[in-house]
């Protein structure tokens, strides 16, 4: 059984035919004829959809649908109306309505939109249930370390999560920015409702808007269906952008437009839908210093900016190193099966010693490749990466003889820049890790000087 349906409609020939249609899916169907009848039949027991007409004699679907939502403002409701009457279909998904459908119906669109609902009350139900472990849980997410800058991030979440303000994280790749956006979320009145992430540089500028909006069906080539965007799904949740200075000018201005405006209109759209959600967002780059380049727009910064959380990298932490490595060798031995007890004291050390370009994230692999590799019950050093494993008492410097005339020290340091930047195919938040550097003092000394992408040939 796929689900429960009321149908609310005046016409019994569109009952029938939809009941038909619904119970050969595997839906179990209830039928009504007026707006009352609804009701009555809602008294006594609960459907996981409503799919009704919009106009009836007497009271009309919209009458219907401010009662239900009153009653239960997640109840999923679906509109049927005439060509006519679009704009007061649109008016009801203002309303809280969940879609609505033109008539005459036609089946593989009823269908599909009906997939797309139960899609949803299948995932609001999964909220609910991970909202009760959430409650159990006493520490924020999975966010771990004693360090005094990590206590001011924990005091930050647990002080601002309740709010509605948008966030802004910054931290170098790998500093667990979506942990501490999920944190937030679970301790917010959200919590119940879906926290969905999206990586801005991962899309391509093309696809972005839709995956941000969902379109219509046919608004471009491939756009077989209408597809709700994350926006969209993501209604009374959180939405957490990652990489927020990879977005492009052309569409920061429409997400500036859909956060002022608290409304979204899919691509290809004619109406629009209102917008409940709690923006976060994260960068790994200096966005003040995008604006001055003209990358990124002022006014949305200001939007986006309510809130700000700075996530040290783990060599600013390192304090936390032996804390975060007990806590992964924990964490893979019990997904693996594999008996380890812990890290030997030299392990140990040369992790204290490492400076971790990739951060917590990469921690965590190593310490998963340790797990794998160790041939006893203590992680010893042979059991860590090579670049780990082989760092010297010097603190993993490579050794380096001075010339007898001396160096260029500007000119060497050129050098490495462009070597790593070229190495990186130009993208400073690879090439940073590369140097040692932060992505903020690598963009310094690329303007210091005077290091710029050359233009490829034929130009």
């Amino acid at each position: 059984m796929h689900g429960s349906i009321l149908i609310v409609d005046d016409e019994r020939g569109q009952r029938e035919i939809l009941t038909m249609i619904l119970q050969g899916e595997g839906y179990a169907v209830s039928e009504a004829s007026t707006v009352r009848e609804a009701l009555t039949l809602l008294d006594r027991q609960e459907f996981d959809l409503i799919l009704t007409d919009l106009k009836m004699p007497g009271q009309s679907g919209l009458e219907l649908l401010a009662q239900v939502m009153t009653d239960d403002p997640q109840q999923c409701v679906i509109m049927m109306t005439a060509h006519g009457t679009v704009d007061s279909a649109v008016s009801a998904m203002k309303q809280g309505a969940f879609d609505y459908l033109e008539k005459p119906l036609e089946r593989e669109n009823l269908l599909l939109t009906l997939r797309r609902a139960f899609e949803r009350i299948t995932l609001l139900r999964e909220n609910r249930v991970l909202q009760k472990r959430v409650a159990e849980i006493q520490r924020i997410s999975s966010i771990i370390g004693d360090h005094p800058k990590m206590k001011e991030v924990y005091r930050i979440v647990t002080k601002i999560a309740p709010t509605t303000s948008t966030v802004l994280i910054y931290g170098e790749s790998g500093t667990g920015k979506e942990l501490v956006a999920r944190a937030i979320h679970d301790r917010s009145p959200r919590t119940a409702m879906p926290f969905m992430a999206i990586n801005c540089a991962a899309i391509p500028e093309t696809l972005i808007e839709s995956e941000l909006f969902g379109h219509e069906k046919g608004s471009f080539t491939g756009a077989n269906a209408r597809e709700i965007g994350i926006l969209e799904a993501a209604d009374g949740g959180t939405v957490f952008l990652d990489e927020i200075g990879e977005m492009n000018v052309a569409m920061q201005a429409k997400l500036l437009r859909a956060i002022q405006e608290r409304e979204i209109r899919r691509v290809g759209g004619k109406g629009n839908i209102p917008l409940d959600v709690r923006i976060i967002s994260a960068t790994n780059r200096d966005l003040e210093q995008e604006i001055r380049k003209g990358t990124f727009r002022e006014d949305l910064f200001y939007r986006l900016n309510v809130i700000r959380i700075n996530l040290p990298p783990l060599r600013e932490r390192g304090s936390d190193i032996a804390t975060l490595a007990a806590f992964f060798v924990a964490k893979y031995r019990e997904v693996t099966g594999i008996t380890v007890e812990g890290l030997s004291k030299p392990a140990l050390k040369l992790l204290l010693n490492y400076t971790w370009p990739g951060n917590v994230r990469q921690l965590e692999s190593v310490i998963e490749r340790a797990v794998l590799m160790t041939e006893g019950t203590i992680i010893q050093p042979e059991d860590l990466p090579g670049e780990i494993s082989n760092l010297t008492v010097h603190g993993g410097m490579v050794p380096f003889e001075l010339p007898p005339d001396g160096i260029n020290f500007e000119e060497m340091e050129k050098a490495l820049i462009i070597k790593a930047m070229e190495r990186a195919d130009w993208v400073i938040g690879k090439a940073a890790p590369i140097l040692g550097l932060t992505y903020k003092t690598l963009q310094y000394r690329l303007d210091k000087h005077g290091i710029e992408k050359p233009e490829k040939k034929g130009r």
